[in-house]
């Protein structure tokens, strides 16, 4: 792909620029302005322990930096050194995706062109913490990214900026990625307008606001009381912090794909169906089909390979 230049048209000079990202749905927006700004510095989270090797791991923002070359500041909130370095880098705009850390008001207003984040849903639905898994288990057809304005409440700013996709199948980890993408590209696309002030603002209709706050693993625990679309949705929107889970059999496993099968809803709820090589778990209306699973203690396999230690065609299954 080439790189496109974005320029300040009242210095004709590539756009200077602080970006704030932690996880991996940062890395694109990242990307995208190393090859078309000039990154003065990047902030992003300490080093966390991540896996079972209690290691402590850099944020995959940091790794990404540190590989283009970019000088990175590691910090969990803005004190006054942080601020320093920030005023030091004197930045045209301060671009944040997915950071995780409070901006004081003084980081707002420090940048010519302010402070804009990637936040990945079509604002003013799903403001908050998890909006790609709250699209998903909403059953919502389409979502998006939103270039915003940061302002004092959670995802309240005015957005200048969106872009929409569709969810149909795709799981928490497809559609992050493609939002992540996605979001990139509009950020580039965008920041000329934001700092040259001819940006067009968006006010967030209040009446339209959903939130989305946190998942628990509770609500992803699959339920054969439920419908077969709810617990097909749960699946889809977990990931390794909230994992889609249940009992078969009495052991334990985490369904990592599944779909809803029309085809088998003389299924009991409570029954799990093991034949020829597929699985099906009974719900209240009907029976998902399960695709790949990672029973306790194992690797992830295909439900194929789970289903020849799965002897019997009226095996019980309940909520883990």
């Amino acid at each position: 792909m080439a790189s496109e230049k974005n320029v300040d048209p009242t210095a004709g000079r590539r756009l200077r620029v602080v970006f704030m990202g932690t996880p991996d749905f940062a890395v694109p927006s990242l990307e995208r302005l190393a090859e078309t700004c000039d990154v003065a510095l990047v902030l992003t989270r300490p080093d966390a322990v991540r896996g079972r090797g209690k290691a402590l791991v850099p944020s995959p923002v940091k790794a990404r930096a540190l590989e283009l070359g970019l000088p990175v500041l590691e910090t969990s909130r803005i004190t006054p050194e942080v601020a320093d370095a920030l005023r030091a880098a004197d930045a045209d705009v301060f671009c944040v995706a997915a950071y995780g850390c409070i901006l004081p008001d003084e980081v707002l207003t420090m940048a010519r062109g302010g402070c804009v984040n990637v936040h990945a849903s079509l604002l003013p639905r799903w403001r908050g913490a998890a909006p790609i898994q709250r699209s998903i288990l909403a059953g919502d057809e389409e979502t998006g990214v939103s270039i915003m304005r940061i302002g004092h409440g959670v995802d309240t700013g005015a957005y200048c900026a969106q872009a929409s996709v569709t969810i149909g199948e795709k799981d928490t980890e497809a559609l992050t990625a493609e939002l992540a993408r996605v979001g990139a590209d509009l950020l580039v696309e965008t920041l000329p307008s934001v700092v040259d002030g001819t940006a067009v603002w968006v006010e967030q209709d209040e009446a339209l606001v959903t939130h989305a706050a946190k998942i628990s693993k509770a609500e992803l625990m699959l339920d054969p009381a439920d419908d077969a679309r709810t617990n097909a949705l749960r699946v889809q929107a977990s990931g390794d912090t909230a994992p889609a889970r249940c009992m078969v059999a009495g052991r334990g496993v985490r369904v990592c794909a599944a779909r809803v099968d029309a085809s088998k809803n003389g299924v009991a709820p409570g029954v799990a169906v093991a034949q020829r090589g597929r699985v099906w778990l009974g719900c209240a209306d009907g029976a998902i089909e399960v695709l790949r699973v990672k029973p306790d203690g194992k690797r992830e396999m295909e439900a194929n390979a789970w289903a020849a230690g799965l002897r019997g065609d009226g095996l019980a299954w309940e909520r883990a």
